[in-house]
């Protein structure tokens, strides 16, 4: 049995000013259509094998945005786990596999980002079927995305071969975001894969290494358990256990300490969505290699990516250009700078500007 565990809990400042903190990107429609990228994700679920409905993992303050999104979706959940406070991945993972657990089960937890995009859900299907033999014998999966180009946004998994795989392999390193002559060798030699944040193991299996490497972290999400609240379709973990419990990702505090990480190579079109110019790459382009969505007019134009929520952008004659158009405020940077936008939010909350909270509209 396969437990999806969706976590929703990103803040999305890179994205900024579609996305702010009481509307991060992943419950955004950000690639044109109606779906948000948490409806996405949930829908993608569709193709994996013997699935039980998923736990969601998500802020306390965006509950009702899950719940409503999941229901529109016409996904049925098996509960939707709040956090009182932002601990990182490891801790809310370790909540639902805590919870499972306790009720009774062993499941395979398919751990997922709610913001991720993938163009070939069957490609991903199949990477989690070749994941579970290793996952079923207490292995430790990820997935690791073939890299297409020399990438230093992305953190690396260094394995035995290059090349899709129809079997989990074991993992050799954990690469931190590399410069960009490292990136480049990595992609010329080969058996290096992009870290994608995706996982596939035994509840149980998770438990035992967090204890091993993080026992202070496992101690503090028991107590936040045992001591939740269920309040209707939610349950609330102890806000004074979880606030104790250290902040870590799953990355360092279980799967670069673990001896039974394995990865899964997968090539299906992936993308973190972390940056505007990581959307401007996913999203449909015209011959100039412009992605435009609203109501936009340009001439002149080149790879560039223009959004607009409301009114008519009209651009001439620039290159690499990302304009975000939204009601209460405008976002113009070059596509080589834009993970710097994160810098202009943080000076933007110092300032205790909203605009960096929510929007005067609803988006």
């Amino acid at each position: 049995m396969i437990l999806p565990v969706v976590l929703s809990g990103g803040s999305g400042t890179r994205l900024w000013p579609m996305s702010r903190r009481l509307y991060p990107k992943q419950f955004l429609p950000m690639l044109g259509g109606q779906e948000t990228l948490l409806q996405s994700t949930l829908l993608r679920l569709n193709s994996v094998d013997d699935c039980n409905p998923p736990v969601l993992v998500c802020n306390a303050e965006h509950r009702f945005m899950v719940a409503a999104q999941a229901q529109e979706a016409g996904v049925k959940t098996s509960c939707i786990v709040l956090e009182p406070v932002a601990r990182n991945t490891a801790p809310a993972i370790a909540a639902a596999a805590l919870m499972a657990l306790d009720a009774g089960q062993d499941p395979l937890l398919l751990v997922l980002p709610a913001d991720h995009y993938i163009a070939d859900p069957a490609a991903f299907a199949q990477a989690v079927i070749a994941g579970q033999k290793a996952a079923e014998n207490d292995g430790l999966v990820t997935f690791g995305i073939l890299p297409d180009k020399p990438e230093t946004g992305y953190g690396y998994i260094r394995t035995s071969r290059a090349g899709e795989a129809a079997e989990a392999l074991p993992v050799l390193e954990f690469v931190e975001k590399p410069h960009r002559a490292a990136a480049e060798k990595y992609v010329e030699t080969g058996g290096y894969l992009w870290n994608s944040g995706m996982f596939l193991f035994k509840a149980s299996a998770y438990l035992r290494e967090l204890g091993a490497h993080s026992p202070e972290m496992l101690l503090a999400c028991k107590k936040a358990v045992s001591q939740a609240i269920e309040d209707t379709d939610f349950v609330r973990l102890d806000e004074d256990a979880f606030a104790a419990c250290p902040a870590d990702s799953i990355d360092y505090a279980v799967m670069e300490k673990t001896h039974h990480a394995m990865v899964v190579p997968l090539a299906c079109g992936w993308s973190d969505i972390g940056s505007w110019s990581a959307l401007h790459e996913v999203l449909e382009k015209d011959a100039s290699g412009n992605a435009c969505i609203g109501d936009i007019y340009i001439r002149d134009v080149n790879n560039s990516y223009f959004h607009s929520d409301s009114r008519l952008v009209a651009a001439l004659g620039v290159d690499s250009l990302v304009l975000i158009d939204t009601p209460d405020a405008v976002m113009v940077s070059t596509l080589n700078r834009v993970q710097e936008i994160k810098s202009i939010v943080s000076d933007l909350k110092e300032q205790g500007r909203r605009e960096t909270e929510t929007y005067d509209q609803k988006p």
